[in-house]
């Protein structure tokens, strides 16, 4: 199984944001903490927006904060509302363009795996993902001084 870039940017946001609650963030300053195209990041934070996640303040001191408290962020509710589309084709409603749609087995199997995978993402919180702020923060800070170095040798 295999998240989509999504749902890896999306987690990797919460954290980032969860690890540091004392302050607010950039999308630019989060990309370079990750190494990943603001573009794609935009995107993520439009939708973690929607769905109550993330608050974004803007003008002066302004930036992106946790809407809610880690506690109240499920890593399974998270992963569930990105993961968009159906895990195989059968899933798909009327069980999409599969021949054996109805008389295969592994339809069955596999939505008892998925589900045991929900289960278990659901036992955790964004507050579980970040017991370690301290190590995580350093590791953001360093790709943060090292995406501004880069850019200055560039310059």
């Amino acid at each position: 199984m295999k998240l989509t870039a999504f749902t890896d940017y999306s987690l990797r946001v919460l954290i980032y944001l969860a690890a540091q609650p004392e302050r607010r963030a950039t999308i630019g300053e989060i990309a370079a903490s990750f190494a990943v195209s603001e573009h794609h990041l935009t995107k993520v934070v439009h939708f973690l927006g929607k769905e109550g996640w993330l608050a974004n303040v803007r003008g002066k001191g302004g930036g992106l904060a946790l809407a809610k408290p880690p506690e109240a962020i499920n890593v399974g509710e998270v992963v569930r509302r990105t993961e968009a589309g159906a895990f195989v084709e059968c899933f798909e409603d009327g069980g999409g363009a599969c021949r054996i749609t109805g008389v295969c087995r592994l339809q069955g199997i596999l939505g008892e795996a998925v589900a045991a995978f929900h289960a278990v993402l659901h036992r955790y919180t964004l507050a579980d993902l970040v017991h370690n702020r301290e190590a995580l923060s350093t590791v953001f800070l360093a790709g943060r001084i090292g995406a501004s170095q880069s850019a200055w040798r560039a310059a």
